[in-house]
């Protein structure tokens, strides 16, 4: 892992690198992901079948098998630890309050002259969510897809997720029956995305799909956006902390480390204004490393896509971090909250000696589902606005039309639509 320096002379190619970080070269995979789609829109479940077996490692001898029975849901759901249990009711019930804040509202204005001008607020009919794993899927990316649809209204979620040699987790699936989820597919991958998409005769379109997956599954994501709606193309995972001498150093290495230990493109990058503190805490990283149950991966993470870089000052990290736009950006300072109005760029925000990152992916509330990549410059988390829809409301009363009827004839005369025109002079009194 580098320390850099700002006012170094390599500083700007270095940090340029940085920048690119986890590109994904998705253009590199798109021939294989359209192919496979294109056999799922046109064979439908005998693709799906195919592409489990040479994926998956598995073969379906009927298409039943693609779906997990509602009653292996509420098994999980029963077997599972009751600490565990209670764990996930509580994530439920703070994930659904927070998303329960950010629904917006159908309105109506009612203008003098009798107009109503308006918005109406709608969920889409059916979501479908892409959890990725099989044996090592997480229930949290369930909870952090599902609870914003259910709080968006959406009549029916269908979850896909692959199953490595036709086996599930059980965490998953107790996930599924605490979130009244009834459709759940053993398919991932390109696949899962193109029969969502397109649907089969056992999975049903969707109209938006949201979730992460790896390569395969962000370009397909990206092929089918049109035919159906999608959240985000999400990459590795990362992390970056703003910190300045009062930081604890142990604290800020593992933090770094609980997101280079997601996979070896993950990115990990702390920017403070105390040098002592960058080297401190590259001997605390090499000491939690070996305590680490994905070591290897981490390390590997850590050494070729971290980064410390030290700055003279907070507000030269603050535009460093801006342009980074990192997916998760702790800051851990003497005086946090005074940092929040100069950070304009981040997934999620974590304020604080004492708020991990962690915290964010499990219990807190907020969406864990987040931008990567720099694209928390246009993107935003994953929400429940990703499952609604707003269509405008107009109604023009006959005094209304007169008072402005007059100068849309005249703009549509002037684009040269006549009949746009006339549409609206039939209806003015003279």
């Amino acid at each position: 892992m580098k320390i850099l320096h700002k006012n170094d002379e390599q500083f700007s190619e270095e940090f340029n690198a940085l920048l690119a970080r986890g590109a994904m070269d998705i253009d590199g995979v798109t021939a294989t992901v359209k192919g496979l789609l294109d056999e799922i829109r046109t064979e439908g479940n005998a693709a799906l079948r195919s592409h489990i077996s040479r994926f998956d490692r598995w073969e379906p001898s009927s298409d039943e098998l693609l779906a997990v029975s509602v009653d292996s849901m509420e098994k999980a759901y029963h077997a599972i630890d009751p600490k565990l249990r209670e764990a996930l009711h509580l994530a439920y019930d703070r994930i659904e309050r927070y998303h329960q804040k950010l629904m917006p509202k159908s309105w109506l204005d009612f203008e003098k002259s009798g107009n109503i001008l308006g918005q109406k607020v709608t969920a889409v009919d059916r979501a479908g969510l892409y959890i990725p794993g099989g044996k090592a899927a997480y229930p949290s990316s369930l909870l952090m897809n599902a609870i914003p649809a259910i709080v968006a209204g959406v009549e029916e979620i269908v979850v896909c997720t692959p199953a490595p040699e036709g086996e599930l987790n059980e965490l998953l699936l107790a996930a599924c029956h605490l979130c009244k989820v009834t459709k759940v597919f053993k398919v991932g991958g390109a696949s899962a995305i193109g029969a969502m998409a397109y649907g089969t005769e056992t999975i049903p379109k969707v109209d938006v799909i949201t979730g992460p997956g790896n390569i395969f599954v962000a370009t397909a994501k990206k092929l089918v956006y049109g035919e159906v709606n999608i959240d985000m193309i999400a990459g590795p995972s990362e992390i970056g902390i703003l910190a300045d001498k009062s930081a604890r150093a142990d604290f800020v290495a593992i933090d770094l480390l609980s997101q280079a230990e997601h996979d070896e493109m993950a990115s990990s990058i702390l920017i403070t204004t105390d040098a002592t503190l960058a080297s401190e805490v590259l001997e605390e990283i090499e000491k939690f490393l070996g305590n680490l149950s994905r070591e290897e991966i981490a390390r590997k993470s850590i050494e070729e896509r971290g980064a410390i870089i030290v700055t003279q000052t907070m507000d030269e990290a603050v535009a460093l971090m801006n342009q980074i736009a990192p997916e998760h950006l702790e800051v851990m300072t003497q005086n946090p909250m005074e940092l929040l109005s100069d950070i304009k760029h981040a997934g999620a925000i974590f304020l604080g000696t004492y708020t991990p990152e962690p915290i964010g992916d499990y219990v807190a509330g907020p969406n864990h589902t987040l931008p990567t990549g720099g694209t928390a410059k246009f993107y935003s988390p994953l929400s429940v606005d990703h499952f609604l829809k707003r269509s405008s409301i107009i109604s023009m009363s006959q005094q209304g039309i007169n008072e402005i009827g007059e100068a849309c004839a005249l703009i549509a005369n002037t684009e040269g639509l006549t009949a746009h025109e006339l549409s609206v002079r039939v209806r003015l009194e003279e």
